[in-house]
């Protein structure tokens, strides 16, 4: 029997084993891994010359012949939709719909199941994860391509035969998305499975959860695992626990988004290793750890808006928030008397503000630098008494009041000694309520797949709500489940560290759904896994260093929110002027309060040194600053609110990357220190210290200076004033002189 007929014959009988894999991928371009490689036979394309035999442990594959051979070499299968499935002779698949390709697999690179021990360590809420003994196992050679029904199958093997991989492409969503599966065999207690793709030219890789280094992630090796982000990311400082690198973040997520028009999601709760042309600028790698089989969204598009609407579909779209959400937002805190104080110094200075939010109305603690919060779900009521007729005292002036949260469970504070009777928390290895260490010394966390546990914290949120009036809160954290935790229903640890920020947020979105189902509320959230962004309603992009770091300064807010809108996350908003470090200066502060104002939820924060941060009643200058761009984001409320619509429906990005609305230019495609506020209003924060002229990018079209009502040709790079006052901020096609004339 001829050699490959044989294997293609034996890997008919294989049945899938219950191993552990990571998953790796690659892309290629349009019509590249098949080109100028002769036909095979049609039905079933054999590739190598590898010898399989059969066992117990196989994959089944019955073949109905359907595949036909194309003239540029490469064999053509048929999905139910008519999304059509190109194998070449050495294995590499492209996607084609009508005459566009638009996902394709590397050619000539078979996947590989790697066995190893993990070695985590760190903590502080950032983990390292290092491998022992580790062995690949590499199943290069292509087999062949066969078809059951809608299920086209593409099987490699080693050379030995021994291991066997396959990937089975299928229709998921008529015309919008097709599923990759991917199973391995032969591999015993296997850690993971690996699968290349080609890096093409023009291959993009956008969003990846909440990044802050860049948009396109090109040329990148990270984990995508939920983590602190850092205090303090610049890799020439000592690496210290605190500290981060380039990629911690509060929000990963195994999704990507190519500029040409399709996405990829790794549907898994398991931690990925990324490699993204890196180790090998001619193949991109996704590694995915734990699971038995792992199966890949990939959206069709065809335009970069209709991913992430496509994207929406499977993971969700938020909540849209109300109308005043998109008013100013003025954080304070220091007691009930510090509160009123700053509310009449607001409406003194004429300063247009909605919500006051107090994140200490639990009670100070004393930190490493400054003042932190108490860590349960009570009011202190000692630093504010009568929280309730405080707080219906600023209802009455048309002020809401939002507050803070975290699932921090203390034990020197009130639930702990509930919860530890009642077994509502993680454990440990011993069984023993899990103390590990936190922010504030030492703290556990509610164990959230027990139903007795989550009704406990409901109880508590709905009384904020019920008994205090409270209008919304910041749900604080949510990624410092460590890596051994036990939980009551067995879920891995790891599992459940990737969960959590989701059980966590949805308890808020519970009962704010139960006690104001009219929508008339706030909750704004910083962890995140594929999922959350049907949860919660705002997202924001964490704990910045108040500086100019470019590292986790001022100017890594513009690539998170980026990010975050190219990964379904389509409402966001960050701390001005920054929260850790510091202390932030004067023109920090303005130049931050700048990009507030154009961003969908204008937010101040006092930050870690509150007594000695920079603040908008820090002198007059800071005073009229504040009010003329508060009264500007208030200017665009009513356009944000629309823009929320779209959010909630279609999860279009509020903060869009500029290769949204402009998928051909690719001029728009590198650009990530600029941003589109809806389609229309192209906004180029100065991020730099003394900074006071900057290059800005203006994609195809008409664009007028908001500032100046200066037309400009665009498909161009141009240099602009932009002193403190006059951010560089333009219009598409229509001057808007009544942002102007706000003085």
């Amino acid at each position: 029997m001829d050699t490959a007929l044989g294997t293609v014959l034996a890997l008919r009988t294989m049945k899938l084993m219950p191993n552990r894999f990571l998953l790796v991928f690659a892309l290629c371009g349009p019509l590249s891994c098949g080109d100028d490689v002769p036909p095979a036979a049609a039905g079933t394309t054999t590739g190598g010359a590898a010898t399989v035999t059969g066992s117990a442990d196989t994959i089944d594959a019955t073949a109905d012949d359907s595949g036909t051979s194309t003239g540029g070499g490469a064999q053509v299968f048929v999905l139910a939709d008519g999304t059509e499935v190109l194998v070449d002779d050495d294995g590499g698949v492209t996607l084609r719909a009508g005459e566009r390709t638009f996902f394709a697999t590397a050619s000539g690179v078979g996947p590989i199941a790697r066995r190893f021990t993990t070695v985590p360590t760190g903590g502080l809420g950032i983990w390292e994860f290092g491998r022992t003994d580790e062995e690949a196992f590499s199943a290069e050679t292509f087999v062949g391509a066969t078809q059951d029904g809608d299920d086209v199958h593409i099987d490699f093997a080693s050379a030995d035969g021994e291991v066997q991989a396959r990937l089975t492409f299928a229709t998921r969503t008529a015309g919008e998305a097709t599923t990759m599966t991917l199973s391995v065999v032969g591999v015993d207690a296997a850690s993971s499975l690996a699968m290349p793709f080609a890096c093409e030219d023009d291959a993009t890789f956008y969003g990846f959860g909440e990044q802050y280094n860049a948009t396109d992630q090109r040329g990148e090796a990270f984990s995508l695992w939920a983590s602190e982000q850092g205090i303090g990311r610049d890799p020439k400082l000592a690496k210290l626990p605190v500290n981060g690198d380039a990629h911690t973040t509060y929000f990963p997520m195994p999704w990507f988004l190519d500029a040409r028009g399709f996405g990829v999601l790794v549907q898994t709760e398991r931690r990925v290793e990324v490699d993204l042309c890196s180790s090998d600028p001619a193949v991109a790698w996704m590694e995915v750890l734990g699971d038995t089989t792992v199966e890949t969204l990939i959206f069709h598009g065809p335009e970069p808006l209709d991913v992430i609407e496509q994207l929406g579909a499977e993971v969700g779209r938020p909540p849209q928030a109300p109308d005043w959400a998109f008013r100013p937002w003025i954080g304070a805190q220091g007691g009930r008397d510090a509160i009123l104080a700053e509310a009449d110094a607001l409406d003194a200075a004429s300063i247009p503000y909605a919500a006051l939010w107090v994140q200490d109305w639990t009670g100070l603690r004393p930190n490493l630098e400054g003042f932190g919060v108490e860590y349960r779900w009570l009011a202190d009521e000692e630093l504010y008494p009568d929280l309730g007729g405080m707080i219906a005292e600023l209802a009455g002036r048309d002020v809401r009041f939002l507050a803070y949260v975290n699932p921090f469970v203390d034990p020197n504070l009130q639930h702990w000694d509930e919860m530890v009777a009642d077994g509502l928390l993680i454990t440990d290895a011993k069984g023993e309520p899990y103390q590990h260490f936190a922010p504030n010394g030492t703290s556990s966390h509610p164990d959230l797949t027990q139903e007795a546990a989550r009704e406990y914290v409901r109880e508590h949120l709905r009384a904020m709500v019920t008994e205090y009036g409270i209008d919304g809160w910041m749900a604080d954290f949510g990624e410092w489940i460590p890596v051994d935790t036990i939980v009551a229903d067995a879920t891995d640890a790891s599992v459940y560290h990737t969960r959590f920020p989701q059980l966590w947020q949805q308890l808020s979105r519970d009962v704010m759904d139960e006690l104001r189902p009219d929508g008339d509320w706030v909750v704004f959230a910083r962890s995140g896994w594929t999922g959350v962004q049907g949860t919660t309603m705002v997202h924001w992009v964490g704990d910045q260093e108040a500086t100019w770091s470019p590292h986790d300064g001022l100017p890594t807010v513009i690539p998170a929110m980026l990010n975050l809108g190219l990964s379904g996350v389509p409402v966001v908003t960050h701390d001005i002027a920054g929260f850790s470090g510091g202390p932030s200066t004067k023109e920090l502060f303005m130049r931050w309060t700048e990009l507030g104002a154009f961003t969908p939820i204008m937010r101040t924060h006092e930050g870690n040194l509150s007594d000695e941060n920079w603040s908008w009643e820090s002198d007059a200058e800071t005073t009229a600053h504040f009010r003329r761009f508060a009264e500007v984001h208030d200017l665009l409320a009513p356009e944000l609110a629309e823009l929320s619509s779209l959010a909630s429906g279609a999860s279009v990005p509020m903060v869009q990357h500029l290769m949204l609305q402009f998928p051909a230019d690719i001029g728009s495609r590198t650009v990530d220190d600029q941003f589109l506020l809806g389609p229309t209003l192209l906004v180029a924060p100065v991020v730099e210290m003394g900074v006071t002229a900057r290059n800005v990018y203006l994609p195809p079209g008409t664009w007028f200076h908001v500032w100046t009502g200066d037309e400009y040709g665009g498909g161009r790079s141009v240099e602009v004033d932009a002193p403190i006052g006059s951010p560089p901020v333009f219009s598409l096609g229509v001057d808007r002189p009544d942002l102007r004339a706000v003085r």
